[in-house]
């Protein structure tokens, strides 16, 4: 079915007959609405927005705190984790570093131990300072007086004196000015000895004992006899045989006798192995009379030195240069007198001792 559209006339006609009321306003009607409540339904209204304002913030605020605490929790559990790790590590280091303080104390308690023996032992040796030093001076002078009586050194003798002196010197001590003077009598009285070269003795015998093997024997050399000067009679050109025969003659009569002296010595002849043996011994002579100096045993010094400087005489060839220089030189060495008094030096040793023993009760 089709709509029939009534005409436009029809329309405009009807219009005016109808009576439009105006459109209200927004703003009318919302002064009705508020006219139209009460003032308790507008206070619920804006207690209800508030509540419903503060309920949104709140919950975005424990949305915030929740992300917040699981960020945290995550960090959290990373760094026990790492803490738990480390934590592994350090227990390993304090178990390894237990061990090794477990060993230095066991080190430092020994060391300790070594240390209150050493401390001991040295309060044992030592003592006290003087008594030290004493003992050092005592021992110095015993060591002086050893060497002149075994050795006759007296320079070493006189070194270890003037040691002991200067020991009590470095001390300044009042006390020991009669100790001092014991000890500087004593030197002196070693200053005043008479000088034995016996470096120098020593460098000659060993001098001699070198050129043994060289000496030249007696019977080495050839002696060619030598016939005095025989003046004979220049031949006379004018001589009659008669001349010339007695001439001759005489000549051979003063040839067929000859005057030697029958009381001179043979020359002694040795076999090769024999001349080894002399040489030797003439050696172990001059070694014996080395040691007489030494010991400073003049008779014995001077006995081996006489019987070496015979044998040299009787055997050798003492003409000649060699000879001649080793028996000057044994002579010198025999006229040498190593014999001398050593001086007692017990007075300083006894006052070091009496000294050490009163500053022993002293310290008692």
């Amino acid at each position: 079915m089709t709509k029939q559209v009534p005409p436009a006339e029809q329309i405009n006609s009807a219009t005016p007959e109808i009576v439009v009321a105006p459109a209200p306003s927004s703003h009318n009607s919302m002064e009705n609405i508020i006219s139209r409540m009460s003032i308790m339904k507008v206070v619920l209204v804006v207690v209800l927005v508030v509540f419903l304002w503060q309920w949104f913030d709140t919950h975005l605020q424990i949305n915030n705190m929740q992300q917040e605490l699981a960020r945290r929790l995550t960090e959290m559990d990373g760094n026990n984790k790492a803490n738990q790790v480390v934590m592994t590590q350090v227990k390993e280091s304090t178990r390894e570093l237990s061990v090794k303080v477990g060993v230095l104390e066991a080190h430092s308690a020994e060391v300790q131990n070594q240390r209150a023996a050493l401390e001991s032992l040295y309060q044992d040796l030592s003592g006290s300072r003087d008594e030290t030093v004493l003992a050092e001076v005592e021992q110095m002078l015993l060591i002086a007086g050893q060497q002149l009586q075994l050795s006759a050194n007296v320079k070493a003798a006189l070194i270890a004196m003037q040691q002991a002196d200067d020991r009590l010197k470095r001390m300044d001590r009042a006390a020991l000015n009669g100790l001092r003077k014991a000890i500087s009598r004593d030197i002196d009285k070693l200053r005043t000895l008479p000088d034995v070269d016996v470096p120098g003795i020593n460098f000659r015998l060993d001098n001699l004992i070198a050129e043994v093997d060289i000496l030249p024997l007696v019977q080495d050399i050839a002696h060619i006899p030598q016939e005095k000067n025989i003046i004979t009679a220049t031949p006379v050109r004018e001589e009659s045989a008669w001349q010339k025969l007695m001439r001759e003659i005489w000549e051979d009569m003063k040839r067929l006798v000859r005057i030697e002296n029958m009381q001179k010595r043979e020359l002694p002849l040795l076999p090769p192995t024999q001349t080894f043996f002399l040489r030797e011994n003439l050696k172990l002579r001059l070694l014996s009379a080395r040691l007489g100096l030494l010991s400073r045993d003049e008779k014995s010094f001077k006995h081996d030195l006489q019987s070496a400087q015979e044998w040299i005489v009787r055997y050798f060839d003492a003409k000649s240069t060699r000879g001649a220089q080793a028996v000057t030189t044994l002579q010198k060495l025999r006229e040498s007198n190593i014999n001398i008094e050593m001086p007692d030096v017990s007075a300083s040793l006894e006052a070091a001792r009496n000294y050490r023993s009163s500053l022993g009760k002293g310290l008692r």
